[in-house]
């Protein structure tokens, strides 16, 4: 009985351990969990891009108001992107902003890091938005509902009347985000 249960262990650890090493690698890469922080470079910040206090100062009402207001979303869709990540396998959870869909399925979308990004509210700046492709394209029934997207990533931009990304994300995984 004590050998039996010896092989079932190892048995069970072995399984864990393939299941493991198998969501890290996809495609023959190696896949690495991303946060959004880290598609910003260590040295950026929001105020590199507006100065806050200047549309403070200024009247909704001022002309000076929408020119101030145009410079800063101009500043935030050239957001700078971390050259190193370009050409990644990457894993990144977010919010899906569809671009190009018909129906419920969404074959083109921006990914945000939080709901209601380029919907409810400013575009963050581009280096937290992924465009991303999935040619096979997923069922979206709820904007609410968060995703991990896992593809390759590059640094290329893309416009669109929405916003801007600073990253472009052909996916291969899409999978519910679960904590």
């Amino acid at each position: 009985m004590k050998y039996f249960k010896t092989l079932l262990l190892l048995f069970t650890l072995s399984i864990f351990c393939l299941s493991v090493s198998a969501a890290d690698i996809l495609n023959g890469e190696e896949v690495k969990e991303v946060e959004w922080e880290q598609l910003m470079p260590a040295d950026f910040t929001l105020d590199d891009v507006f100065d806050i206090d200047k549309l403070a100062e200024i009247d909704d009402f001022d002309p000076k108001a929408q020119q101030i207001l145009d410079e800063m979303m101009a500043a935030m869709q050239s957001a700078p992107t971390v050259p190193e990540m370009d050409g990644q396998m990457v894993k990144l959870p977010g919010y899906v902003v569809p671009v190009e869909a018909e129906g419920l399925n969404v074959t083109e979308f921006f990914l945000v890091p939080y709901f209601g990004a380029c919907i409810h509210t400013p575009p963050p700046p581009s280096n937290q938005i992924v465009y991303v492709r999935f040619e096979p394209g997923t069922k979206v029934e709820n904007l609410y509902d968060a995703i991990w997207v896992t593809g390759k990533l590059s640094t290329e931009s893309k416009a669109h009347e929405l916003a801007t990304s600073g990253y472009r994300m052909e996916a291969f995984q899409i999978a519910p985000y679960d904590l």
